[in-house]
C-alpha cells in the first residue's frame, strides 16, 4: 500500500502499485487535464510509470521549469519521425534538448537545407495533431540490437552495443514510430504544442569525432506556448543587430583569419577599447591589494602531470617537443591556465601566516585548443587573455575573502553596465582529484562563505572544476542573455598536490587553502559581450573614439585642431574630420562609427570660440565655450573609479 506525500504534506494512500495518472485523476480532473509527468523522490518520470513503495511525488505541469526541457526533447522525436517520413533511408542517431531548444542529428547521402523546413515543419504538426502517446518498453539489449539493424540503422544499434551492460534498454514508441531513449516523456505528442520553429542546419561528426561520418544537424527551438516563441524569435533578431563579429568590422576594432584560427587581430581602436578595461581593472586590483604577476608562456610538462591538469587538460593543451642542450626531448605546454604557476611563485621562500592572505593577480595569456566548429568570433578563441587571480589563505579567511570578492566583482560590474547576475553553486564531478572528505571539507567551506558573504545561489550539480568546488556568477544583458564571466574556486588540492606551505602562528607546517577568482573571465570574451551589451555605443569613458571634431566649412579647420588638441590634452580620445563632405554625410557616417558625440564647428563657431556638441546617435545639441566643452566632456570620460 505505497503512501504518496505531495508538496502540500498531504498524503494518499492507495492499495497497491499505481501510475502517476491514477494519482493525479484521484486528486482532481484539473490537475489530471494538467500533469504532464512526475517527480518521483526527485526523479523524473513518466506520467504512466508505476509508483511500487512510499514516494514524495510533485506533478509537473506546463508552468513548471522541466516541462520546457521535456518540450524541446519530445519535439527532437516527433522531428526525427517526420524526418523519415519525408526521406525515406534517412537513418536516425541523437535528438538531445539543449538550452533554448534541440537538435536531431541524421544520417543520409544528401544534407538537409534550410528549404527542406517547411515540408518538415507541417510534417511535425501532423503527428502533433494525432496526439500519439508516448509509450515505454524495456528490451533485451540483443533484441533491441536484431531491431534497430534490422530497420538499417546501424548508429542506433552501436549506441545500445556500446551501452553499459547495467543499463537498462529504454524503448520508446509514438504510433507506429520507435526510438532509443531514457526518457522521460509527457503524455503524448500533443502536449508539445505548436510554439515550435527549426532554425538551421550543420554538420557534425558521429560521436563528436572527425575521424567518423559526418552527419547533417537539424537545429529547432520549442517553448510552452506562442508568446515565448515570439519573444525568443525578437530576441535573435536583436541579437543578429548586436553580434559583436559584425559591430567590430563595422567599427574597425579586430579581425580573424585563417592563419591564426581562433586568435584575434586588434586594430588601433579595438586595442584602446581592451587597453582602457585592463587599465580600469588594474587600477581596482591595486585597490583591492592584490599583487600583480607575470609568470612563463611555455612550462614543462611535469609541472602540468603534477598539478593534475595534463590528465585533465592534455587534449586541449599545445605541445611543444623541443631538443635541450643535453640532447633529451622536453615537453613543453602553452599554458592554458595560471595556477600552478602561481603556486611556484608561492613557493619562493618560506611564507609566514602573517602574509595571508596572499592575493596574486595576472592578466595571463593563455591557450587552449578548441575545436574549429566550436569557435565564436572573440567569444570562444584559442588564444586568450584571463583577469586570473588566486588567493593563498588559511580556512578561516575563506568567508572573509568571499565578501570582500564578492562586493569587488558587483562594484565593477555595476561600472560596465550590468546591474543583474545570479550565482550558481557547482559541486564535485565524477572526474576529480581529491578524496571525499577534502570535497566535503571544500564544499561546506564555500557554503558557509556564501551564508556569511549573503550570496544566494543555485545548485549546478556535478560542474565544478576537478580540484573544487566553485561559484559561477551570471550576468544578464541588455536583451535577456545570460553570460558566465566570474567564478570564485575553493581548492585544497593543487596546495597539497605542489608542496605549497606556510609557517602557521604556533610555528607548525600548513598548507594554504588557494582560491582560484576571475571576474571578467577571458578579456576577449568580456569585450565581445560588452560590444554587444551596448550594441557597440559604449559609454563615453569606454568609447575607442568618444569625440569627433568635425567642421562644416573649412575656414573652421584652424580652431578645430584647437578644439581637438585641447581635448585630447584634458585625456579625451578626440578626433577630426575635416573631410570637404557636408555635415548630414559626416553625421551619418559617425552614427554608424557608433561615436558618442560630435563637436560641430562651422563659421560662426570659429569666431566665436565655441563648438556644438550633439550626442549621437540622437538629435539633441547644445553650444558651449571651448573650455567649458573640454571641462564637460573630460568629466564625462573620466572611468567610475576615477570619479569623485
Amino acid at each position: 500500500m505505497p503512501a504518496i506525500t505531495l508538496p502540500d504534506g498531504s498524503i494518499r494512500q492507495f492499495d497497491g502499485a499505481v501510475t502517476g495518472t491514477t494519482i493525479a485523476a484521484a486528486i482532481g480532473p484539473g490537475l489530471a487535464k494538467a500533469a504532464l509527468a512526475m517527480e518521483v523522490d526527485g526523479k523524473l518520470r513518466d506520467l504512466s510509470a508505476t509508483i511500487t513503495q512510499d514516494a514524495k511525488l510533485r506533478f509537473i505541469t506546463r508552468r513548471d521549469p522541466e516541462a520546457l526541457e521535456m518540450i524541446r526533447h519530445d519535439c527532437a522525436h516527433v522531428l526525427a519521425e517526420a524526418v523519415q517520413a519525408l526521406y525515406p533511408g534517412t537513418q536516425v542517431t541523437i535528438g538531445p534538448s539543449i538550452e533554448n531548444g534541440f537538435y536531431y542529428d541524421f544520417a543520409r547521402n544528401e544534407p538537409f537545407k534550410p528549404e527542406d523546413f517547411v515540408a518538415i515543419e507541417a510534417k511535425m504538426r501532423e503527428i502533433i495533431a494525432r496526439n500519439d502517446a508516448f509509450v515505454r518498453e524495456e528490451w533485451d539489449r540483443e533484441d533491441a540490437i536484431r531491431f534497430f539493424t534490422a530497420k538499417g540503422e546501424r548508429y542506433k544499434a552501436e549506441l545500445i552495443q556500446d551501452l553499459p551492460k547495467t543499463e537498462i534498454i529504454s524503448i520508446y514508441k509514438q504510433g507506429a514510430w520507435t526510438d532509443l531513449c531514457r526518457g522521460p516523456h509527457m503524455r503524448g505528442t500533443g502536449d508539445i504544442g505548436t510554439a515550435f520553429k527549426l532554425m538551421k542546419v550543420a554538420g557534425a561528426y558521429w560521436r563528436g569525432d572527425h575521424r567518423n561520418a559526418m552527419l547533417s544537424r537539424i537545429y529547432g527551438t520549442a517553448w510552452r506556448d506562442q508568446k515565448e516563441l515570439d519573444a525568443y524569435l525578437l530576441q535573435l533578431e536583436e541579437a543578429e543587430k548586436r553580434d559583436h563579429r559584425k559591430i567590430g568590422k563595422e567599427m574597425g576594432l579586430f579581425h580573424l583569419q585563417d592563419e591564426a584560427v581562433g586568435s584575434v587581430f586588434w586594430h588601433p581602436k579595438g586595442w584602446r577599447l581592451y587597453r582602457t578595461v585592463e587599465a580600469y581593472m588594474r587600477r581596482r586590483l591595486d585597490i583591492a591589494e592584490y599583487q600583480e604577476v607575470k609568470t612563463p608562456q611555455l612550462v614543462d610538462r611535469k609541472l602540468w602531470e603534477a598539478s593534475g591538469h595534463w590528465e585533465k587538460f592534455r587534449e586541449n593543451m599545445f605541445v611543444a617537443r623541443v631538443e635541450d642542450e643535453d640532447e633529451k626531448d622536453r615537453v613543453l605546454a602553452l599554458k592554458p591556465m595560471n595556477c600552478p604557476c602561481h603556486v611556484q611563485i608561492f613557493n619562493q621562500g618560506l611564507r609566514s601566516y602573517r602574509e595571508l592572505p596572499l592575493r596574486m593577480a595576472e592578466f595571463g595569456s593563455c591557450h587552449r585548443y578548441e575545436p574549429s566548429g566550436a569557435l565564436h568570433g572573440i567569444m570562444r578563441v584559442r588564444a586568450f587573455t584571463q583577469d586570473d587571480a588566486h588567493i593563498f589563505c588559511a580556512e578561516d579567511q575563506i568567508a572573509d575573502e568571499t565578501v570582500r570578492f564578492v562586493a569587488l566583482l558587483s562594484s565593477i560590474y555595476r561600472d560596465f553596465g550590468f546591474t543583474e547576475f545570479r550565482v550558481k553553486f557547482s559541486d564535485r564531478p565524477a572526474r576529480r582529484a581529491g578524496t571525499d572528505a577534502v570535497w566535503d571539507q571544500a564544499e561546506g567551506a564555500l557554503k558557509d562563505a556564501c551564508r556569511i558573504a549573503g550570496v544566494e545561489y543555485e545548485l549546478n550539480p556535478g560542474e565544478g572544476a576537478f580540484y573544487g568546488p566553485k561559484l559561477e556568477f551570471v550576468l544578464r544583458d541588455a536583451i535577456g542573455r545570460d553570460w558566465q564571466c566570474g567564478t570564485l574556486q575553493v581548492d585544497f588540492v593543487l596546495p597539497e598536490r605542489l608542496d605549497a606551505e606556510y609557517v602557521a602562528e604556533d610555528g607548525a607546517r600548513r598548507r594554504p587553502v588557494m582560491l582560484h577568482r576571475a571576474i571578467l573571465g577571458s578579456f576577449e570574451r568580456f569585450l565581445g559581450i560588452l560590444i554587444e551589451e551596448h550594441a557597440g555605443r559604449f559609454p563615453l569613458w569606454l568609447a575607442p573614439v568618444q569625440v569627433v571634431v568635425a567642421t562644416i566649412v573649412d575656414e573652421a579647420a584652424p580652431f578645430a585642431r584647437q578644439a581637438a588638441a585641447a581635448l585630447q590634452k584634458a585625456g579625451v580620445a578626440a578626433s577630426l574630420d575635416l573631410r570637404n563632405e557636408k555635415i548630414n554625410r559626416k553625421v551619418v557616417d559617425h552614427i554608424d562609427q557608433r561615436v558618442p558625440v560630435l563637436a560641430v564647428i562651422g563659421r560662426r563657431e570659429a569666431e566665436e570660440g565655441t563648438i556644438v556638441l550633439r550626442r549621437l546617435p540622437g538629435r539633441d545639441q547644445e553650444t558651449l565655450k571651448l573650455a567649458d566643452a573640454v571641462a564637460l566632456l573630460a568629466a564625462e570620460a573620466t572611468p567610475p573609479d576615477l570619479r569623485a
